[in-house]
């Protein structure tokens, strides 16, 4: 072969490569809104052009599928089209000799069956399900529909005063979220077709340690309704509830059972990730609004629901899900086995933990998992290490918290099943014995199954074990009360009403299960609309925030601004917050990438800067 041949041939791999990376950063950015037909049948082209033609289901059959999809899009199917759509995917899945065959026909099916009212409506109604304004892909992302664009301009101007008085628009926990967020607002920034997400979070973060958090005045409030709401839960959830509730009119009592508020926020998440100041800049903001709060109160205990029904004109139950999953093993019951709640609370509550000279071993793959070790390396333990049972790569962690774990010196145990806890005779907990385990078939959410390899078991020593396996919510009394709970978690419907309770609503981790911050607050936002509904009112919250025009300047490629930590080495010994700011440089790239969607190649916003609950 000629050197001008391989030449030739490397820069065509090379052009490849770079189309299949432009490709996948388009399909990364798809903005809410875009047609799901559409791009199902632009990725059925990419797969039959791939096929090699050898077989009849990828030659004929995929090509047949495209017709059908063809049909679709141009307003000439019938029900009838549907059917043969699903039963053609259904014979070239089982029927294709290769991968690629089956990939195609596979992802239609999954298309038909979870974009299902959009198929209907292209055949009966001639058109998209969704309207032809996208809506801005950062905000449709938000659980909470923050207007980012428009934070991220005001931050950008360094306006940060009314950069948070944004935010608090529809989140009035600015901090909580610039500090712990999960940002899913980026997952489908635009900025992605050109290089990287905008890192919404870290600008969040610039703007609340600019502002000055203190003197920012509450938002006047509506005229009181004379209404009274019971709020049981002082978590993000009940809070952010009773803060808009507040500005609606209605008296809010939170009814929390623990000395403080907070929650999960407090009794859940280490001081080293969220200190507590700043979450308590949170919650003196929302007690402005006059929002009443009863400490130390535990319904069923005592206060009952049927006494709050009586007392009060709504009730809205946010108790999240505080306590842990039960960890069934021989030898669980040994001492110094402890549940990850039960740890972390004691942290919340302030308790003293020392683990001097121990060996600690987590059991689990989630935040929850990385906090136990991180707290463990705190606390002075020996060595740390986390078992988990299936690979790094499929733990439910956020890669930032296990690199961090990482960093400070956890050891992970990857592809190890808890197998029985072996203890002394006086019942202290002397090892874990595990299960080395082997990566399967992927399960529907995406992550290889792990089962149980033809290998020995494996003794790892310790002296204490941390079980981060999952949490749950403690709903006796709630069933006793005559509150449906389906899996432990209490049922309602679309609008947050308890089943067959008038007054009754609820929402958070204990209806939806455990979650993120954001969507706890998300659900609080949405129960507050849905009771000022119930009580006979429509109120709507607004903000008199000015919003920068964009600048006209060219939006380059441009290197993502990561925000920084303390070193490992000097974070690991304490419990102050480990995450640096931007600095005033940083943060002034970072707003410059913003593409500002809310102008230009999306649908803009009522009003200018009015959003919909």
């Amino acid at each position: 072969m000629s050197r001008l041949t391989v030449q030739m041939e490397d820069r065509a791999a090379s052009a490849t490569k770079n189309m299949i990376q432009e490709f996948q950063q388009r399909i990364v950015a798809n903005p809410p809104g875009t047609c799901p037909v559409d791009m199902q049948l632009a990725f059925l082209k990419v797969c039959h052009a791939q096929s090699c033609g050898k077989c009849v289901p990828c030659r004929v059959g995929l090509g047949q599928l495209e017709n059908l999809l063809e049909d679709v899009m141009n307003n000439r199917a019938t029900m009838h089209t549907l059917e043969l759509i699903e039963e053609a995917a259904k014979n070239i899945e089982t029927s294709a000799d290769c991968a690629i065959g089956f990939d195609a026909a596979h992802m239609v099916l999954l298309g038909v069956q979870g974009f299902r009212d959009d198929y209907i409506s292209h055949i009966q109604n001639k058109r998209c399900i969704g309207s032809f304004e996208q809506p801005i892909p950062c905000i449709d992302r938000c659980p909470a529909h923050v207007d980012i664009p428009g934070y991220i301009a005001l931050t950008e101007a360094e306006q940060y005063d009314d950069a948070v008085r944004l935010i608090r628009k529809d989140n009035p926990f600015p901090t909580a979220c610039a500090l712990i967020c999960e940002h899913p607002c980026e997952e489908q920034c635009r900025r992605n077709i050109i290089d990287s997400a905008v890192n919404i979070r870290g600008i969040k973060r610039s703007a609340v340690d600019g502002a000055d958090l203190e003197n920012i005045p509450v938002p006047p409030k509506a005229e009181s309704t004379g209404k009274r709401v019971a709020i049981v839960g002082g978590g993000p959830s009940g809070l952010t509830a009773a803060y808009f509730l507040q500005l609606m009119g209605h008296q809010c009592t939170v009814f929390e059972e623990k000395p403080k508020l907070g929650g999960m926020l407090r009794y859940g998440i280490p001081n080293y990730r969220f200190p507590r100041e700043r979450l308590q800049e949170d919650i003196d903001y929302i007690l402005k609004t006059g929002v009443e709060v009863k400490l130390n109160a535990r319904i069923g205990k005592d206060i009952s629901i049927a006494q709050l029904e009586q007392d009060y004109d709504a009730t809205y139950i946010a108790i999240g899900a505080q306590t842990d999953k039960k960890f069934d093993i021989e030898g669980s019951d040994s001492n110094n086995v402890v549940s990850a709640v039960n740890l972390l609370r004691d942290v919340g509550l302030e308790k003293p933990i020392d683990f001097t000279g121990k060996r600690v071993c987590v059991i689990g793959g989630g935040n929850v998992a990385m906090d136990c070790a991180r707290t463990a390396v705190r606390a002075n333990a020996k060595t740390v290490s986390i078992v988990y049972r299936r690979q790094e790569k499929d733990m439910t962690a956020s890669p930032v918290e296990i690199r961090g774990a990482i960093e400070e010196g956890v050891e992970l145990y990857t592809l190890q099943a808890p197998l029985r806890v072996e203890a002394d005779e006086k019942g202290d907990v002397v090892a874990l014995w595990t299960q080395p385990q082997i990566s399967g078939l992927y399960d529907r959410n995406g992550r290889p199954k792990s089962s149980k390899a033809d290998k020995e078991p494996v003794r790892i020593p310790c002296d204490v074990i941390l079980v981060a396996i999952g949490q749950d919510i403690e709903s006796e009394h709630y069933e006793e009360h005559g509150i449906e709970t389906k899996w432990n978690r209490i049922v309602t419907d679309e609008g947050g009403r308890i089943l067959g309770k008038d007054g009754l609503f609820s929402g958070g981790d204990c209806v939806s299960g455990p979650a993120t911050v954001i969507k706890a607050i998300a659900a609080g936002k949405v129960a507050a609309a849905n009771i000022d509904e119930y009580l006979g009112f429509k109120h709507e919250i607004s903000v008199d925030v000015d919003i920068p025009s964009p600048l006209m300047n060219d939006k380059l490629p441009s290197g993502r601004i990561h925000l920084t930590e303390r070193d490992a080495n000097e974070r690991k010994c304490d419990f102050e917050g480990i995450e640096n700011c931007m600095s005033h440089e940083e943060m002034k790239q970072e707003t410059a990438r913003c593409l500002r969607c809310d102008h230009y190649g999306c649908g803009t916003l009522r009003g200018g800067r009015e959003l919909k609950w």
